[in-house]
């Protein structure tokens, strides 16, 4: 059986994805991207490829921050192509995604698709955490809960709390403050959840929308964080299968692709 697969080099995790050549996802894996990316996706290939009883994939794409330091990878491609390739297969069937909200950890981007799935625009915040997973978790440590909880609790508020601040710095300290008075912490992630699609919203030019809108990455897990889009926006917003790892599975249909 012929095997492909996509290395996503993230700034905090590495994630893989393993595709038939039907473009069947088989395997997903993520590990911590240390201080040693090419012995983390070695590691990382290897056990997915031993869990099916299978040998090398036939062609290794890499994408992300680190794809250009992948000495496994036969190629790479940019994270906004993997992205938008992606959807292809992870997107639900039902839903014909316009727009990608992809939130990661350390960025969030915004891209625009046209009916072919091709990459028509895109906006990208990488120059500051607000915004981000890394920004979901320094609060949940603040609010002494898990970022798995965060999403659940901030349903249950009944009054949230207005964050103000853009910066995860600022708003690290507007939350502080906000515990030391005795606010309801499901009130005050509620508050975060709203703040940060407020951010990201900024970034989406209404005038090129059209067509589902799709949240892709980790964020993309968090309810929470979903409903607030879908407040901000006015409009349903959906969940990719596999979100955490579209753009690896993006680049292990690209690598499918190429090796063809």
């Amino acid at each position: 059986m012929s095997i492909y697969a996509g290395l996503d080099g993230g700034s905090t995790y590495l994630k893989a994805a393993v595709i038939d050549g039907n473009a069947r996802v088989l395997r997903t894996g993520v590990v911590s991207t240390g201080i040693d990316n090419n012995h983390a996706a070695d590691l990382l290939l290897h056990r997915m490829c031993e869990e099916l009883g299978a040998g090398k994939p036939d062609y290794i794409m890499a994408t992300g921050y680190s794809r250009k330091i992948l000495e496994l990878a036969d190629d790479d491609v940019s994270e906004i192509t993997a992205h938008a390739c992606g959807v292809r297969v992870t997107a639900p069937k039902e839903y014909h995604p316009g727009l990608i909200v992809d939130i990661g950890g350390q960025d969030s981007k915004v891209i625009y698709l046209d009916s072919r799935y091709r990459v028509k625009n895109f906006s990208m915040n990488d120059k500051c955490a607000a915004g981000t997973g890394k920004f979901m978790e320094v609060i949940a440590q603040i609010l002494e809960t898990t970022i798995d909880q965060v999403g659940p609790l901030s349903l249950q508020s009944k009054a949230p709390c207005d964050i103000n601040s853009t910066c995860v710095v600022f708003a690290q300290s507007e939350v502080i403050s906000l515990v030391a008075r005795k606010f309801d912490r499901r009130d005050i992630l509620a508050g975060m959840h709203a703040s940060m699609a407020r951010r990201v919203v900024k970034m989406i030019k209404k005038n090129e929308l059209s067509g589902d809108i799709l949240m892709t990455g980790g964020g993309a897990m968090n309810i929470g964080l979903r409903r607030a889009f879908e407040d901000e926006l006015m409009r349903d917003v959906y969940v990719a299968d596999h979100p955490q790892f579209n753009g690896a599975i993006g680049a292990a249909l690209l690598a499918s692709e190429r090796r063809r």
